[in-house]
This record gives structure tokens, C-alpha cells and sequence, in this order.
């Protein structure tokens, strides 16, 4: 029998980590301190279970994006195809239906959830491109006389001070359908992994800058690079370059060996940038959109 279940404990939500990490494993899961702490009042976290046995999972949100909700309907790849994934989204479509949007969103890492998606009256709007550089023997860039770098262990009173002058404007920039917002909270937890890894720039004593790593300690070889923003006054001066060798530096001189990161399609400067440092492209992600009008995903299909 196919039980669909609200996450209440740990343990649940350790399934649910499981379902992440084999579905989407080139990426890191975040730890269930981290899901508890992105939990609202309007999250909805789903075990799913045939006869007692884990088969997949779920999850319906607000979205950062602003008058939308996201839905990540999950399924082991051995129990595809049985019409699970159609149960679990017209769960996930009721709950996002709740939250007074306009549209439901959801990603598709593959083309066979994009079908999936597709079949459901969902359609494509924008894509993601997954960016990888492995690490080698790496070395800092030699220090700027008009940037000085710092991390937020050293100054972790200038992390709050980055939400008000970098990330607003981070958002705002960001090449997606609809403007996206955090809240600062969100900022303290979900955006930083790591003090010691996360640099700053600093000219005469004002923040410019910020890139990073955020680790994976499922994989403690592996990183993601945390969000990149220049100050707009200060773009096309090779802050976010600059930055981003050190990150890499970093990385080396902890012992990773690979840094990856995601980029929305339309920002094809941090692309550029990206493969002048040695990314490779990997994986696209498509995303997707849905109008919360009339009947919503039904349980078959």
C-alpha cells in the first residue's frame, strides 16, 4: 500500500535526504538541522512509502521568487513509472494551491522528469547551467592595493552589513523570470556554510564584494560556490575573478577536489567568467512553470 506522509522528526527527514542524494547526487543535500531551519509555516515535507519501504519523497513551498511556489515531486529510479510521481504532485499542487500564488514552479534536472512535468501541464521557462572545475594544484592571486579581502570568520559583523549592500542588489540583478527575495533570516542560514570560506571585499572600508564556497559534507571533496556579487560601481574591475581564484585557492589548500556552481541561463557574463577559470559545463536544469487556475495535477497519469 502506498502510504503519503508529513515529515515530523529527524527521522523523516533523513529519508528524506536519502531520496535527495540518490535522485540528484552530483549535488550537495542540505543537513536535516538545515531543512529544519528553512522550515515555515507555509513548508509542506513528504515521506513516501509503499508497504513500509522508502520510494520517494516530496516538497511544496513558498518560492523565492516572488508570487510563485515550488513543488519537488521525487521518486526512487527503480519505482518510476508506476504512476507514483502523479500521487505525490497532486499532493504537492494542493498545498502550493494554498499559498495565494500565481504560478507553481518546479526543476527538472533531466529530460525524462521534464516530460514528467510536461504531461502535467507544466511548462518550460527558463534553465540552469551547471558549471564544474576540478582543483588542482592552485595558488591565490597576488594581493590588489585597491581590495583588501577578508572572510567572515575574521569580520562575522560584515555579513548581515553583505544582505543590505550585496544581496539586494544581487537579487534584483539575477537573470530569472520574477524578482527573487530572502529574508535575512534565510541569509544567516541558507547562503553561508563555512565562515572561514566565505571572502569579502573591502575598499576604503566599505563592502564591494563577496564569492565563497558552501561544503558538501556528505562529500568532503566537493564544494559549491556560494553566491558571487560585485557592487554594481564596482563591476568590470575583476573583483568577481579576483574572488573567485581565492575560493579556489581555498578549496585546494583544504583538500577538495572539485568546485561546481549554477548559473541561470541569461547571465552569460558569469558563464564567460566561469569558463575562463577553468569550468566545464555539466548538466542543464529546467525550470518550470505552472498557473494556478482551474484543476490542478490529478493522481494518475
Amino acid at each position: 500500500m502506498l502510504t503519503v506522509r508529513r515529515a515530523s522528526d529527524d527521522g523523516d527527514f533523513n529519508l528524506v535526504r536519502q531520496v535527495r542524494m540518490a535522485v540528484i547526487p552530483y549535488e550537495r543535500a542540505p543537513t536535516i538541522a538545515e531543512m529544519r531551519a528553512s522550515l515555515t509555516r507555509d513548508s509542506l515535507v513528504l515521506v513516501v512509502e509503499r508497504d513500509g519501504k522508502l520510494i520517494g519523497s516530496g516538497a511544496a513551498d513558498r518560492s523565492s521568487i516572488q508570487g510563485a511556489a515550488t513543488v519537488t515531486p521525487r521518486v526512487l529510479p527503480e519505482f518510476r513509472r508506476q504512476g507514483i510521481g502523479s500521487r505525490v504532485l497532486a499532493h504537492l499542487w494542493a498545498h502550493a494551491a494554498t499559498l495565494g500564488v500565481g504560478h507553481v514552479l518546479g526543476h527538472a534536472d533531466e529530460e525524462g522528469s521534464k516530460a514528467f512535468a510536461e504531461r502535467h501541464g507544466f511548462a518550460e521557462v527558463d534553465r540552469q547551467v551547471e558549471q564544474v572545475r576540478a582543483i588542482g594544484a592552485e595558488h591565490p592571486p597576488p594581493p590588489r592595493a585597491d581590495v583588501e579581502v577578508v572572510t567572515v570568520a575574521q569580520r562575522p559583523e560584515l555579513w548581515d552589513v553583505a544582505y543590505d549592500v550585496l544581496a539586494a542588489q544581487a537579487f534584483e540583478d539575477m537573470a530569472l523570470i520574477a524578482p527573487m527575495h530572502a529574508t535575512v533570516d534565510e541569509w544567516r542560514t541558507s547562503w553561508i556554510d563555512d565562515p572561514a570560506a566565505m571572502f569579502l571585499a573591502l575598499a576604503g572600508g566599505e563592502l564591494v564584494g563577496l564569492a565563497g564556497l558552501i561544503l558538501d559534507h556528505d562529500n568532503p571533496h566537493r564544494a559549491e560556490n556560494a553566491l558571487t556579487v560585485v557592487r554594481r560601481d564596482w563591476r568590470g574591475r575583476g573583483v568577481a575573478a579576483y574572488l573567485k581564484r581565492i575560493a579556489l585557492a581555498h578549496a585546494a589548500a583544504t583538500g577538495l577536489t572539485e568546485v561546481y556552481t549554477w548559473t541561470q541561463q541569461g547571465n552569460a557574463d558569469m558563464r564567460r567568467l566561469n569558463t575562463h577559470l577553468g569550468y566545464a559545463t555539466r548538466l542543464q536544469s529546467f525550470t518550470m512553470r505552472r498557473a494556478v487556475q482551474g484543476e490542478g495535477p490529478g493522481p494518475q497519469g
